[in-house]
C-alpha cells in the first residue's frame, strides 16, 4: 500500500536516494512522484510582486522577525481565522518558516520525544517516516484503501481510512497523527465526516494531530477542502501546516507556515530559532502584498 518505496531510509542512504531519484527524473525527463515541483512559472502579479519586493530598500535585504514578518503573520491569521472560525493571534499562533519542510521537522523535532509513537496514514509524503524516526519516535502506520478490493482505477475520494483500523492503532504511547490533505501522492481530500472520526480519537487518547495541508488549493469539483483544526476541541491539539510555494507554484521561494494553539506553536518556534533562526525577507514582504 505504501508508495514511498526503497528511499525512506533513516539517516545519509534517505537523502542519497532522494537526490538520486530527482537526478535519474531529470535525466530521463520522467515524472518524480517523491518531490512535486511545477514544470511553470508562477503568476505573473507575483513574481511583479517579488521583484517590487526586493528592490524595496536596504531593510527588504535584512533579517525580519525571526518567527515570521510582522506584516505577512497578521494577514495569515486574519486569512486562515476567518476559515477556522476563531481569532488567531498572529504573532503567538503563527510560525513563518523555510518551506513546509522546515514547518514539518520543526514539528516532528518540537513534539515528538524518544519511544513516542507517531501514527502516520499511508500512502504518505517520503519526509514523514525519516522526521519521527530523527525524532525518537517510532512510526506506526494505517492504510487507506480502495472501497471496493481489486476494482478498475478508482478515483481518489475512492480511498478511505478504516475507523476501526485506525483506532487499533492508538496505545498509551501515541503521541500524534499525521494527515495529509489533499494527499500526495493520492490527491484525496478527506470529507468532514473523515476528519471528524481522526478528530474523535486524537480527544479521546488526548493525541496531537500534524495536519500537512500544502496542497490545500489544488481540489477538484464536488469536493471542499476542510481544516481539521476547525473541529470542535482541535485547535489546541492540532499543527497545520501551510506552503506559499504550492499555493503560488513557486516551490523555490522556501515560504511555508506552522498554524496552531501558542502552546504548540512555541516549542516550534524554539526549535526554528535554534536551527535557520529567520526566513528570507524579501520572499515574505512578496507574500504580504498577495
Amino acid at each position: 500500500m505504501c508508495v514511498t518505496m526503497s528511499f525512506l531510509v533513516l539517516d545519509g542512504q534517505f537523502y542519497t536516494n532522494r537526490l538520486e531519484f530527482a537526478r535519474l527524473a531529470a535525466d530521463y525527463k520522467a515524472v518524480n512522484l517523491g518531490q512535486g515541483f511545477p514544470d511553470f512559472s508562477p503568476p505573473e502579479f507575483v513574481q511583479d510582486a517579488f521583484c517590487k519586493a526586493v528592490s524595496g530598500g536596504h531593510q527588504m535585504h535584512q533579517y525580519t522577525r525571526p518567527f515570521g514578518h510582522p506584516p505577512l503573520v497578521h494577514i495569515l491569521a486574519k486569512f486562515f481565522g476567518r476559515i477556522v472560525g476563531r481569532e488567531i493571534d498572529p504573532l503567538e499562533d503563527v510560525l513563518v518558516t523555510v518551506g513546509a519542510y522546515q514547518a514539518l521537522f520543526c514539528a516532528f523535532q518540537a513534539l515528538i520525544e524518544e519511544g513516542d509513537e507517531v501514527i502516520i496514514v499511508e500512502p504518505f509524503f517520503d519526509c514523514y517516516q525519516p522526521m519521527v524516526k530523527k525524532a525518537g519516535g517510532k512510526p506506526v502506520y494505517v492504510p487507506l484503501r480502495p472501497k471496493v478490493e481489486g476494482s478498475a482505477v478508482p478515483s481518489s475520494g475512492d480511498w478511505v481510512l478504516s475507523p476501526e483500523e485506525l483506532a487499533s492503532k492508538f496505545t498509551p504511547r501515541t503521541k500524534a497523527v499525521v494527515i495529509n490533505t489533499p494527499n500526495n501522492p493520492l490527491g484525496k481530500v478527506y470529507k468532514t465526516e473523515e476528519l471528524q472520526v481522526i478528530a474523535d480519537l486524537c480527544i479521546k487518547h488526548d493525541v496531537l494531530c500534524i495536519s500537512d495541508e500544502v496542497y490545500e488549493w489544488l481540489t477538484y469539483d464536488g469536493n471542499k477542502h476542510v481544516k481539521i483544526a476547525g473541529l470542535p476541541g482541535m485547535w489546541e491539539r492540532t499543527v497545520t501546516i501551510g506552503s506559499a510555494g504550492k499555493t503560488f507554484s513557486a516551490t523555490g521561494w522556501k515560504v511555508g507556515w506552522a498554524i496552531g494553539s501558542e502552546q504548540i506553536i512555541q516549542r516550534l518556534k524554539a526549535m526554528h530559532q535554534m536551527s535557520v533562526f529567520d526566513c528570507a525577507t524579501a520572499a515574505q514582504v512578496n507574500l504580504s502584498s498577495q
